[in-house]
């Protein structure tokens, strides 16, 4: 099912360490004494040391060459992906990850093996006092634009101070962040507002770094460039790909950089192959699928559709051996994949009503009947990982908790969370019934057929919002179990670019909602759940919440002041979110659905925390003839 919010998470990292003391510094102790590292990791010791050439899993040896050919949904008006205004296009990355995709670097970069962990990249060191109140980063001084022109200290001060003030998501997410300043020739250093926040030196570490000289300079008109607008002039960037050509809503070709700065940087090597990487739009999903069908136009799908993985692969390709079938087992955890309800909208606001929705979803029969019980019920926001609550509250997740006990529902200290369970014809009335006497309770009476406000007489409606129409077919058969309870339902599908509007602006009743999840959660808590991020245009909290609890435990992940405590917190937050019932939970499966045509070569082994490595593929010679020669 398509949605809104993509399995993107923003990774964060850190080790303990950092300076000598300021009492230290004091004593005569020279303030350049400093401990640089060139990976940090939140949760164990990184994988690979200082010396380390590449990742183990990659081939060192895969040939460079060929066209890897995608496709995208919609259409896209703009190039600049930091801003909300205008669709970007695909191989940019979004606002979700601005990350600035394929075209950009990093200071650091996340490890596709290891959970938590991050490379040094444009940096090619960092460091932090014991306090957890600066960070600072040591330039590459290989790193380059495309242009030729070194990336400097100078882009990273204007790239950090720009994109804060123009992306929600940056602000939000470097909230804490009041300073950046030049502190050598190649050295930046970021001052933060509060003291043992264990993340922030590590997230500064995401900051994608954009070239201000080109910013701020002119383009071939003599006008001057402005990154607050969307635009259509390529953007110089610095990673393994810049954009070759395009044709605006209809398709971008990227090329890869044979001069890139980084080709021969451990994250680099074995991996970005393919010579060029090709997009081609498409209106919807069905019409994509019946690309991916015909060859040559979609080389990999990711399949997320369970009635077509489990059926629909059965087209003369396959049979014949061209198209393969594979699915790569993944240890990163699940997302939070749910039915958002949209808090902003008055008949939301109630918890019980609420509840009564949660109460009204049949997973095991959808799951039986749609998806051929290849799903497993999502009851956790942290699903998967070690982060996820269970059983009642104890020890210092319970201690989280005695400081909101005022401001959470009562049954977070007394009951454990369960999702209900259709197992039965009982079990359906069961659940109905109750979801009926909490709607009463909470002042909706049925009457007419219909489910109206007793003080108002309004009637409850609800209408699903969705972007591709095999949305109606997860939409429908949860609609109609509220008909049942007497509430109007409806489902409305409409363009990507509209979608995008309209979840920009939350304007929608119910989406579908996908929201991923590090095994080190931080800062990003905030734009997910925060009060601040409810009326920010264009953030991910898509169900409005604005709860105090939540604010609080928010906090108390964000300035955990180690590994214990941040799980624990994590856990109290979790339990909390799922007791004030803001989404009804659907479902998750542990395991990558990969679908391709047959002129990929691909290492043995794939990183088991990502699940797939695409990047480390390239484009077999041999096997590439064959299809062109239908053999």
């Amino acid at each position: 099912m398509t949605a809104r919010f993509l399995r993107l998470p923003l990774v964060c990292l850190l080790t303990l360490g950092g300076f000598v003391s300021a009492q230290a510094q004091d004593a005569g102790q020279p303030r350049d004494e400093k401990t640089w590292r060139h990976a940090t990791s939140l949760i164990k010791e990184p994988k690979y040391g200082p010396d380390f050439a590449h990742y183990d899993y990659v081939n060192v040896d895969a040939p460079k060459g060929g066209t890897l050919n995608q496709v995208a949904i919609g259409t896209f008006d703009s190039l600049n992906p930091f801003i909300i205004r205008g669709t970007v296009a695909a191989g940019l990355g979004s606002i979700v990850n601005a990350r600035g995709g394929i075209g950009y670097d990093s200071l650091m970069e996340p490890s596709e093996e290891e959970p938590s962990t991050s490379y040094a990249l444009i940096a090619e060191a960092m460091s932090y006092p014991d306090d957890y109140s600066s960070a600072t980063f040591r330039l590459n001084p290989k790193a380059r634009w495309h242009d030729g022109e070194p990336i400097t200290a100078e882009d990273v001060v204007w790239s950090f101070e720009t994109l804060k003030e123009i992306n929600p998501q940056y602000n939000q997410y470097y909230h804490n962040v009041v300073k950046a300043e030049i502190t050598g020739e190649r050295e930046v250093t970021f001052t933060f507002d509060q003291k043992g926040n264990r993340e922030l030196p590590n997230i500064m570490g995401d900051l994608v770094i954009v070239p201000k000289h080109w910013w701020t300079g002119t383009d071939k008109n003599g006008n001057t460039r402005d990154i607050t607008q969307p635009t259509l002039e390529p953007p110089l960037s610095s990673g393994p790909y810049r954009i070759k050509s395009f044709i605006p809503g209809r398709s971008v070709v990227w090329e890869r950089v044979p001069d890139y700065w980084g080709k021969d940087h451990p994250l680099r090597v074995g991996r970005y192959n393919f010579d060029e990487i090709r997009y081609e739009y498409f209106r919807d999903a069905n019409a994509s699928w019946e690309a991916f069908t015909k060859g040559g136009i979609y080389d990999f799908r990711a399949e997320n559709r369970a009635q077509r993985w489990a059926q629909g692969y059965d087209f003369p390709a396959v049979q014949r051996g061209d198209v393969k079938k594979e699915e790569f087992e993944t240890t990163s955890g699940e997302p939070m994949q749910a039915y958002v309800l949209n808090t902003r909208r008055d008949k939301f606001a109630d918890r019980r009503v609420r509840r009564a929705l949660t109460l009204a979803f049949d997973f095991e029969s959808l799951n039986k009947n749609l998806f051929f019980g290849l799903y497993s019920r999502t009851n956790s926001y942290f699903e998967g990982t070690e982060l996820e609550e269970t059983g009642l509250p104890e020890g210092q997740e319970l201690e989280y908790l005695e400081k909101v006990r005022d401001k959470v529902p009562p049954e977070v200290f007394t009951e454990e969370f369960k999702l209900p369970v259709y197992d039965s014809r009982e079990a359906m009335r069961d659940h109905l019934r109750e979801a009926v006497q909490l709607l009463r309770e909470a002042g909706w009476e049925q009457r007419d057929g219909g489910l109206f406000n007793k003080e108002t007489g309004e009637r409850f409606t609800i209408q699903f919002l969705g972007n591709d129409p095999n949305d109606e077919k997860v939409f429908s058969p949860y609609a109609n179990t509220l008909r049942r309870l007497g509430i109007e339902t409806s489902i409305r599908i409409v363009d990507a670019a509209q979608y995008q509007a309209l979840t920009d602006d939350f304007d929608y009743d119910v989406i579908a909602g996908v929201f991923g999840q590090s095994q080190s959660p931080g800062n990003e808590q905030r734009e997910y759940w925060g009060s601040y991020a409810a009326d920010q245009r264009g953030s991910r909290n898509a169900a409005g919440i604005k709860n105090e609890a939540v604010d609080q435990l928010v906090n108390d992940i964000v300035y955990a002041p180690d590994r214990q405590s941040l799980v624990a917190a994590t856990r109290a937050l979790d339990r909390v979110l799922l007791w004030n019932y803001y989404m009804v939970p659907q479902w998750n499966l542990p395991k990558i659905w990969l679908a391709y045509w047959n002129k990929f070569g691909i290492p043995e082994e794939q990183p088991s925390y990502m699940g797939v490595d695409v990047y480390s593929w390239w484009i077999d010679p041999e096997k590439e003839k064959k299809l062109r020669m239908g053999e």
